[in-house]
């Protein structure tokens, strides 16, 4: 019961001298609240520097979500808890699929992951990724990860096998940048989504063979597919795939955890499609490319390709010289930047 509420209660007279008494109780009230909340903000900092005195007092070595973390590729001080545990974010490892008419629950401006592979088509709705993450799957012999990362907004495609081995692989509950941690089954090795590469473990250095994939919307997709597949929302868990677990998010500048490289010329969630050649990067920020031709030639680093850029759908995509489908990234600005802080950046002045 409130303080005031027992001033009511009490029937308290209306007096000068018990409004002063009760003024007092509540003034000293609410200097108590603001003492206690005072004393929980300094608990939380100290709690922080704590964890923070024991990463370096361990040395080269921590645990977190329960993967021993020794001598990472990356910081170890940059390696976050995004707050599920291992696998409190289920990768969906027997994905089930369905002929794009019985995909009622598809609207024609809904984003999602298409992959065109070994004459098999998949499209994997980020309505759905954004509750799993990873998708362990297959195209033919072929084992594919299908990753999406949203906080980054990063749709990737690997294939699995590394050195002669399958990987299977689940959602570590770890960042880094904002982005995923996946963790393979086979080796607890931890691997950074955007890089494609091994940060932690046995197969620590090893890089993914990334695979090409088209981040569009659904009319997109069936239009140039319709003989698509798509994963079912049927996936054997509980969640409500129709409301988005990150609202808001892709409208606000907010980012939950730090970067390592901050570049401001671009908004933070600004859409841009980025690739890599020869060990070089280019990126193409969606604000430039919506200022001039939907499909353009470009070369870089000594090889020349098509940008096509599709401003109804919010989406781009970059074609090889024989009009095969390049590998890319698409990603939020400071995403892209965060892991390609050296990228050239193309302007629609240059063209």
């Amino acid at each position: 019961m409130s303080l005031i509420q027992q001033f009511t209660n009490k029937k308290i007279s209306r007096n000068s001298h018990d409004l002063v008494v009760a003024a007092k109780k509540i003034k000293g009230a609410a200097w108590v609240t603001e003492i206690r909340e005072r004393i929980e903000i300094r608990l939380l900092v100290l709690s922080t520097l704590f964890c923070l005195l024991s990463i370096q007092a361990a040395g080269s070595t921590i645990e977190r979500n329960g993967f021993i973390i020794e001598d990472p590729l990356i910081p170890m001080n940059e390696i976050y808890s995004g707050g599920p545990a291992r696998n409190g974010i289920p990768s969906l490892d027997n994905p089930i699929f369905i002929k794009a008419h019985e995909a009622d629950f598809l609207m024609p401006d809904d984003k999602l992951i298409g992959i065109s592979l070994n004459g098999i088509e998949k499209a994997f709705p980020i309505a759905i990724l954004n509750y799993h993450e990873l998708v362990n799957d297959h195209f033919g012999r072929q084992s594919i990860a299908i990753s999406y990362c949203p906080l980054c907004g990063t749709g990737m495609a690997f294939n699995s096998k590394v050195k002669g081995d399958s990987l299977v692989f689940g959602v570590s509950g770890l960042l880094y940048n904002n982005d995923l941690l996946m963790y393979d089954r086979n080796t607890q090795s931890l691997w950074s989504q955007i890089e494609g590469r091994a940060i932690n473990g046995p197969l620590k250095g090893e890089y993914l063979q990334q695979v090409p994939v088209e981040h569009t919307t659904w009319r997109a997709w069936y239009k140039r597919y319709p003989d698509t597949v798509v994963l079912s929302n049927k996936t054997g868990f509980r969640r409500n795939y129709g409301s988005d677990p990150y609202p808001h998010y892709e409208n606000s500048s907010r980012l939950i955890f730090p970067l390592t490289n901050y570049d401001r010329r671009y908004s933070t969630k600004e859409l841009v499609v980025g690739l890599k050649v020869g060990g070089k990067s280019k990126v193409y920020p969606f604000l430039e490319l919506a200022q001039g031709k939907a499909s353009f030639k470009d070369t870089f680093n000594g090889q020349t390709f098509t940008v096509e850029y599709h401003d109804k759908d919010k989406s781009a995509r970059i074609l090889d010289s024989s009009g095969h489908i390049m590998t890319s990234v698409t990603a939020y600005w400071f995403a892209w930047m965060a892991f390609h802080p050296e990228s050239e950046v193309y302007t629609f002045k240059d063209y």
